[in-house]
């Protein structure tokens, strides 16, 4: 590659995939998830990122985005990150900005890599070899017996050891999908939920106790309220049954949303997204975070972007093997994962995240 590998032309593409079914949780329904993805050029190769967010980032990405970190050093990867946090200041850097952001640096860390002939995972130093997974969907628009599908086959075929439901859009029917996802998984498999914050803190407390004497018990209720609330998290935290962790961290941008979590101990375990929260340098950042704190991190999403760096973090836990995504890298990427025992590794002869877009896949989806 030479010394003086520069990163070249930035280029990103939005490509629409609608559901396979209409979902919803506790607070949003949606029929379609828009993938941004991201092309970094450099020293002959071509890195390669993404997020899910929407098409409106293309041109901030292919403007502002690239205009900082053109011509940098291919291998400063922090360097062209706080460049990036620089030149979307007076944009605001949370939301929008932040994703975009994330999927030029995960695009960024993937050139680096490559141009070392190395996979992202020994690059950045491995701490294990392999991620457990939980099973994510259980969306509320699904019927009971599409749920008992879902949730058992996770199980089943691919040695899940937890699975995820939403809850909250109908309170009042939320134990008895309770009631059919434990049927499904049997009495040995962790039983999440996810609120998506549609609770208030007496209700959200009152259904962790009805659910915690039921039904074979729930060891993981995310987002009981709103994430913003974090003294109702504390709350929960304290006050929810001793099996029960408390879970939250998937809306952070930056990294004083974190700190500010732990530090109010909102949450028993942080959840962080590589695709919004500053892409695997943000990530990696949360982990040094958590680890201080003593607090352990789960992936939140978009597995086949954090598997890599997921492998470099000490207090790592899990991460979410969610429907759509899986569905979408599974379909769009070649070089996605696949789990095994209920966990996926990352394939170590590939270079940098491993991932290759499948283009003439992905064309009929473009934005």
């Amino acid at each position: 590659m030479g010394p003086d590998a520069r990163i070249g032309r930035i280029e990103a593409a939005a490509y629409v995939i609608p559901t396979d079914a209409p979902e919803a949780d506790g607070t949003y329904a949606w029929d379609r998830t828009t993938l941004v993805v991201v092309d970094a050029a450099g020293g002959g190769r071509q890195g390669i990122g993404y997020t899910y967010a929407d098409a409106s980032l293309v041109p901030l990405i292919q403007g502002l985005l690239g205009k900082a970190v053109e011509g940098r050093d291919a291998l400063d990867v922090p360097g062209a990150w706080q460049a990036m946090m620089r030149a979307v200041r007076n944009l605001g850097r949370d939301g929008l900005c932040a994703t975009a952001v994330s999927a030029v640096d995960a695009a960024l860390w993937d050139l680096k890599a490559k141009l070392l002939d190395l996979p992202l995972a020994a690059l950045l130093g491995t701490v294990r070899r392999e991620i457990p997974i939980y099973g994510s969907g259980g969306f509320t628009t699904y019927s009971d017996d599409r749920l008992r599908e879902q949730l058992g086959d996770w199980v089943r075929r691919d040695g899940c050891r937890w699975v995820k439901m939403k809850i909250g859009t109908d309170p009042a029917r939320d134990p008895q999908r309770i009631a059919a996802a434990r049927e499904a998984i049997g009495p040995d498999a962790g039983l999440f939920i996810d609120a998506n914050g549609a609770f208030g803190r007496k209700q959200a407390l009152d259904f962790a106790e009805r659910v915690a004497a039921e039904h074979g018990g729930v060891s993981w209720f995310e987002e009981p309220v709103s994430s913003d609330d974090l003294d109702g998290l504390r709350l929960m935290r304290d006050r929810a049954p001793a099996r029960m962790d408390i879970a939250a961290g998937e809306y952070g941008y930056d990294l004083d949303y974190f700190r500010r979590m732990l530090a109010a101990g909102a949450v028993d375990v942080m959840q962080a997204d590589a695709s919004r929260c500053g892409g695997v340098t943000g990530f990696l950042k949360v982990g040094v975070l958590c680890e201080a704190h003593h607090v352990d991190l789960s992936g939140h999403c978009a597995p086949a972007l954090h598997l890599h760096a997921a492998c470099a973090v000490p207090r790592f836990r899990h991460l979410e093997w969610f429907h759509d995504h899986v569905r979408i890298e599974r379909m769009l990427f070649d070089g996605a994962p696949d789990p095994r025992d209920g966990a996926i590794r990352p394939d170590l002869s590939r270079p940098g995240l491993g991932l290759e877009l499948k283009r003439q896949d992905a064309e009929r989806f473009a934005a």
